[in-house]
């Protein structure tokens, strides 16, 4: 399944002695138990001093995140520009971008 592919891709690469992770949508094809035991191993990784860095579009990680930097204002031909830089919350009482928006639903705006 999609979900196991994504375990083991995940597995493989957390597996590697590194100071900074960067993982590309890993949520992809999990299930949303698997998410919060991500969102858990991460918090780990963060917290043995390693800096982790996430490239996501799902809402419930980037309301976890500490910081994040939202790309925009719209995607493809619209997009490509730092439109944010922060923590979640303050994104959210912005409001000032589609992120923002969407993002307040988990940020208990």
């Amino acid at each position: 399944s999609g979900g196991e592919r994504q375990r083991l891709k995940l597995a493989s690469q957390l597996a590697e002695k590194a100071d900074v992770y960067v993982l590309d949508e890993p949520t992809s094809g999990l299930h949303l138990a698997d998410v919060d035991q991500l969102l858990a191993l991460l918090d780990h990784i963060v917290d043995s001093g390693k800096s982790v860095i996430v490239i996501e579009h799902h809402q419930a990680v980037m309301a976890h995140a500490d910081w994040i930097i939202d790309l925009g204002p719209g995607a493809g031909h619209d997009g490509g520009r730092v439109v944010f830089e922060g923590p979640p919350r303050t994104l959210v009482d912005d409001r000032g971008t589609l992120t923002g928006d969407h993002l307040a639903a988990y940020v208990g705006a």
